[in-house]
């Protein structure tokens, strides 16, 4: 006997990458950083711990305030969740009355919240190159979200496009997911102030090496801010707890550790993506932290299964669009080497 409500029988629950023994493990499958959070971060999460006997604070003054600074926006213009799926949660259950439209091929959770909130929901198919070309959503109503860079092809969207269909469409809300925007492009979040139907998301658990802290944000105009906080005080006033709290205020201390780790984190994708290039592979112009990439020679899923026998994850989605491809997240220098080491090997097997 099931006691579930049967509207969520035939839910499809996300499924996250593969999290094993690191020591076993070369990990490039969840595009987390392959870096450690910088010093001050770990010392201020200690001495948080020491606190948790007391409910965190409900402003995330903490993060609020350092953060709204750094993007340039007033504190009121921000919302702070636990990850930036809970927040992308919040906007799938409250505003997605007229329906949502997305592209076929980027982050998996849009589906899930759809399917989780029973939201009518338009899933727009790419271009053959995985472009997004925003006039296919013209006819359409309700949300239009999507994630820039995307996930998991890391194609760039540049502003004018979006601003572009921000002004076509004033009274239809544009929500543009940048969990990437530190490893290429350029943010929309500076002109939340022009455009009353943008809401732009944002984590740090790309760029800021915070992944298991849990901590995102949304930025928009008053308004939007202030519904999605009647949401979040309807359910949990307290989803940033302490130590995740303590993590984001002291990480905002460090943009220096911070930007040189992006830096590197992007010599190291260039690189890879060459040394790829070389091999015969297929890509897209990821500007993620991550590659998408193909080979002539070898199916996604055989590529999947021989790197995981040498004891490296990637990504491999069974979709028909992307079946042929790999996600592979950027490592450090040291494990992109290895995987390159690997995939010469693997790929001499074929050719001998």
């Amino acid at each position: 006997m099931s006691f579930l409500n049967q509207k969520y029988l035939t839910l499809t629950p996300y499924t996250p990458g593969e999290q094993v023994d690191e020591q076993e493990y070369i990990k490039l499958n969840t595009n987390e950083s392959p870096y450690s959070p910088a010093p001050g971060v770990q010392k201020a999460v200690a001495e948080a711990s020491q606190k948790l006997n007391r409910y965190s604070d409900i402003a995330v003054e903490v993060v609020a305030k350092p953060l709204a600074q750094y993007l340039g926006v007033k504190q009121e213009q921000l919302f702070l969740g636990n990850g930036s799926d809970e927040v992308l949660s919040y906007i799938f259950q409250g505003f997605t009355e007229k329906g949502i439209a997305f592209p076929d091929v980027t982050y998996g959770f849009y589906q899930v919240y759809s399917g989780l909130y029973q939201v009518d929901a338009t899933v727009v198919s790419l271009n053959e190159d995985f472009s997004l070309e925003l006039k296919e959503y013209d006819e359409l109503k309700g949300t239009v979200i999507f994630a820039n860079p995307n996930a998991p092809t890391g194609i760039y969207l540049p502003q004018e496009g979006i601003c572009d269909f921000l002004e076509r469409h004033p009274n239809r809300l544009v929500v543009v997911d940048e969990a990437y925007i530190d490893f290429g492009g350029k943010s929309m979040v500076s002109l939340i102030d022009q455009y009353k139907n943008l809401l732009v998301v944002g984590t740090f658990s790309k760029s800021r090496q915070l992944a298991g802290a849990r901590l995102g944000f949304g930025v928009g105009n008053t308004e939007l801010i202030a519904d999605l906080n009647r949401l979040r005080f309807s359910l949990n006033p307290y989803n940033v707890n302490s130590l995740t709290q303590a993590a984001g205020g002291a990480v905002l201390q460090e943009q220096a550790y911070v930007d040189q780790k992006i830096q590197e984190t992007i010599q190291v994708r260039e690189w890879s993506k060459q040394e790829l290039t070389k091999l015969g592979f297929e890509q897209t112009d990821s500007q993620g932290n991550f590659l998408f990439a193909k080979h002539p020679k070898l199916a996604g899923e055989t590529l999947f299964r021989a790197l995981r026998e040498n004891k490296i994850l990637v990504r491999w989605f069974n979709q028909p669009r992307t079946k042929d491809y790999l996600r592979i997240t950027i490592g450090t220098q040291e494990q992109m080497e290895r995987l390159i080491a690997v995939l010469t090997t693997i790929l001499e097997g074929v050719d001998a």
